[in-house]
């Protein structure tokens, strides 16, 4: 683990090289900017380098994050799926991030392949070629397995673990600094959020992980056919290397795919946005990192999936708010959303909440029933920064790559179709959990299912009160056990005559 001395320098470093190539307070952003941060730039840009602050601004962000590391890349993945909030030249620049970085040589991929599984290249491989894609973390070569099955073999880059650790070092050092001295850091939860952050990026680095991720969401998938993933290769899997085989269509990155004939971009991008909702909505598990370089596409509108080193779960309360969350924007019902975030907790009780119906309402209306070229996504989310600081909102860490995910989620399906409309394609998704879900029958359900539990709670804490686990506070009252059990058994009768009565209507 770095010290405090390496990641102090470490962020010194890191303020360098964005000073190095004007990407810290760029000059092109000078006139919007107030009078003191416009002097701060002007002495800035003196120690940029000739050289490295030629370019646009995304372009000479894009060196300095690919100069910066594994964590620096991730951001910019992320802002790259955001077109329609930084622009679209912006967004292309950054493109190259995904999976278009320098590849290491092949002879150390083929050493590091060897080194994982114990066994020659040549008695798994027919052929082994050259990387097609590198990222940050890892690349991925083409290959023929020996029974004719063409693959891709994903290995990690040669000491990418000590980089990413010293990186995760020097933000846990700024995540820190900043709670201290700044009120909108605390309320941003920098500390956990950088936590979150640096969690998945640690479990990224055992592709054993990867690949139980990549066959547990590939079954998920299956179900409702929205998106697909590849086949694991089960022994050519190991801590630095995994085999899966190949993809079929063309990368989502490359802005020669959508050109190809046959596509549906309006089915291609609905797919997109189902494919994550029923992935978290239906089994609380999806696929975290779905930038245009995870993605691949093929006509007329089939969606792969590619990279599941970072994997979102949700539990079911949390799955039920965000059902009914969105739900309500698309009825426009704005006091049910209000509700729903106070009864999650998301936002204090000592705020209205007829006062933050009427602010939500404010970010809906601009947005309901219009293009998503006619919506300025920079000056939404502005808005919503701001209704967030006035009702003391704090960032959820257990929601990060949820939120993480739904903005890489919807810049990708409105870089596939500039018209798409988000709220159309999430409606049979979010219709169908509401009715399958919040239904007297499945509450039913769940209230027999907590009477049961009750139940056995207490016939376990029966026969042995010492070791059984605790269902009841305080202590238990004479005859406080038959008064419980009493308790248990009509919570579950009345839950089975709910459920009988709703049957038969």
């Amino acid at each position: 683990m770095p010290g405090a001395a390496s990641s102090v320098f470490r962020l010194i470093s890191a303020a360098w090289v964005l000073v190095r190539h004007d990407a810290l307070i760029p000059r092109e952003v000078e006139p919007a900017l107030p009078p003191s941060l416009r002097t701060l730039g002007r002495i800035v840009r003196v120690f940029s380098g000739r050289e490295a602050r030629k370019g646009r601004p995304g372009q000479r962000l894009a060196r300095a994050f690919e100069a910066l590391g594994p964590a620096a890349i991730k951001i910019g993945q992320l802002l790259s799926t955001r077109a329609d909030v930084f622009g679209l030249e912006f967004a292309d620049d950054l493109g190259h991030l995904k999976d278009r970085l320098p590849p290491f040589p092949l002879d150390q991929a083929r050493a590091s392949v060897e080194l994982a599984l114990g066994r020659s290249v040549e008695s798994l491989f027919v052929s082994f070629e050259p990387a097609v894609s590198a990222a940050s973390l890892a690349q991925a070569h083409p290959a023929v397995l020996r029974d004719g099955r063409k693959v891709a073999v994903k290995v990690l880059r040669p000491g990418v673990e000590r980089r990413v650790a010293t990186d995760l070092a020097a933000m846990r050092l700024a995540a820190g600094l900043a709670y201290r001295v700044s009120r909108e850091a605390r309320r941003l939860e920098t500390i956990a959020f950088t936590e979150t952050v640096a969690r998945s990026l640690e479990l990224e680095l055992d592709l054993r992980l990867e690949a139980s991720a990549c066959s547990e969401l590939g079954e998920v998938m299956a179900e409702d056919g929205y998106m697909s993933a590849p086949a694991v290769v089960w022994e050519g899997v190991a801590k630095r290397v995994m085999v899966t085989e190949w993809i079929k269509g063309s990368p989502l990155s490359s802005s020669d795919t959508l050109a190809q004939p046959g596509f549906d971009r309006h089915a291609l991008a609905d797919n997109m946005v189902r494919a994550f909702l029923t992935q978290a909505l239906d089994h609380g598990v999806f696929h975290a990192d779905l930038h245009e370089g995870n993605l691949f596409a093929a006509p007329p509108d089939k969606l792969y999936a590619v990279d599941f080193g970072i994997v979102g779960r949700l539990g079911a309360r949390e799955r039920r708010f965000l059902a009914e969350i969105l739900w309500g924007f698309l009825q426009r019902d704005y006091q049910r959303v209000a509700q729903v975030h106070f009864d999650a907790g998301y936002v204090p009780a000592r705020h209205s909440v007829e006062a933050f119906a009427q602010a939500l309402r404010a970010v809906g209306e601009p947005v309901a029933g219009r293009k998503a070229a006619d919506v300025s996504m920079g000056r939404l989310l502005g808005l919503l920064f701001e209704i967030t600081a006035v009702f003391d909102m704090h960032l959820r860490p257990e929601l990060v790559l949820l939120q993480k995910t739904m903005a890489s989620v919807e810049g990708v399906a409105r870089r596939i179709d500039a018209d798409h409309d988000i709220w159309s394609a999430a409606k049979p998704v979010v219709e169908r959990w509401i009715a399958r879900e919040l239904s007297p029958i499945a509450q039913a359900r769940r209230l027999a299912d907590q009477g049961t539990r009750i139940i056995d709670g207490l016939a376990r804490w029966a026969e042995s009160p010492a070791s059984a686990p605790v269902i009841l506070e305080g202590p238990p009252a004479a005859g406080g056990l038959w008064t419980g059990l009493a308790l248990g058994l009509s919570v579950g009768a009345l839950a089975i005559a709910l459920l009988a009565l709703t049957r038969a209507h």
